[in-house]
C-alpha cells in the first residue's frame, strides 16, 4: 500500500504537538473538576522531567498516558464523556477517544493504579499518590515513571530511560533501590547506551 505524502509543514508538526497538550489539558481539568485523583504517566511525564534539566531534550509524544484507580473508573467516564471523550476499548486498553470522529491515535489512555498492565511485567503499576503536582497537571514521580518504564521496557520506554540518562535525571545511584530485574535493565542502559 502506498503513503500519501503531503507537503512540509511546521504548522501540522506543531497543531499535532499542540492537539496532544490540548487533550491532555482537557482530561486533567475534567478529572480535577471531579476530584478523581490521577497522575500524568508516559511520555508526557517524561517530557515534563526531561524540560525541568534541558527543553532542548524533550521529545513529542502522541499519547496521553493517565494513571487513575479502577475503583474511579465510572466518575471518570462521566467526568471524561463531559469534556468531549468517547469511552473505547482498544487492543485491553481502556481509552477515551477525542471526540465522535476522533481515533484511536487521538485518545486518552488509562493506566490503573496497582495494577500490571501485562502479566509478565515485574511489578504493577504506581498509585495515583505516587505523584507531584505541576504547572498544568500532576505528574508521577520520577522514582514511579522511571519504574514503570523499566517494567514494560519497549524501544520507547528505553529511549525515555536514555534520555534520562543522559541528563543525569538517573544513574548507577539508583541501581540498589531497584529490584534486580529493573535493576539489570537500568545498568545494560547505562553500560551500553548504545545497544
Amino acid at each position: 500500500m502506498a503513503v500519501e505524502l503531503r507537503g512540509f509543514s511546521w504548522e501540522r508538526m506543531i497543531e499535532a504537538v499542540q492537539a496532544v497538550r490540548d487533550r491532555a489539558l482537557r482530561a486533567t481539568a475534567a478529572l480535577e473538576k471531579a476530584g478523581i485523583p490521577y497522575a500524568m504517566a508516559g511520555g508526557n511525564a517524561v517530557a515534563a522531567w526531561v524540560a525541568r534539566v534541558d527543553r532542548a531534550a524533550v521529545r513529542n509524544t502522541q499519547d496521553v498516558d493517565i494513571l487513575v484507580r479502577r475503583s474511579d473508573l465510572p466518575a471518570i467516564t462521566t467526568a471524561l464523556e463531559a469534556a468531549g471523550f468517547v469511552p473505547a476499548t482498544v487492543m485491553d486498553v481502556v481509552c477515551f477517544i477525542d471526540g465522535p470522529s476522533g481515533s484511536p491515535r487521538d485518545a486518552v489512555h488509562l493506566l490503573f493504579a496497582g495494577e500490571k498492565v501485562r502479566e509478565s511485567y515485574p511489578l504493577p503499576t504506581a498509585d495515583v499518590s505516587e505523584r507531584v503536582p505541576a504547572d498544568d497537571y500532576a505528574i508521577v514521580t520520577l522514582e514511579a515513571l522511571v519504574r514503570m518504564k523499566l517494567n514494560s521496557f519497549r524501544r520507547k520506554d528505553q529511549t525515555h530511560l536514555l534520555d534520562m540518562i543522559e541528563l543525569g535525571l538517573i544513574d548507577t545511584s539508583w541501581l540498589p533501590r531497584l529490584i534486580p530485574e529493573h535493576a539489570a535493565r537500568l545498568k545494560e542502559l547505562i553500560d551500553d547506551p548504545d545497544g
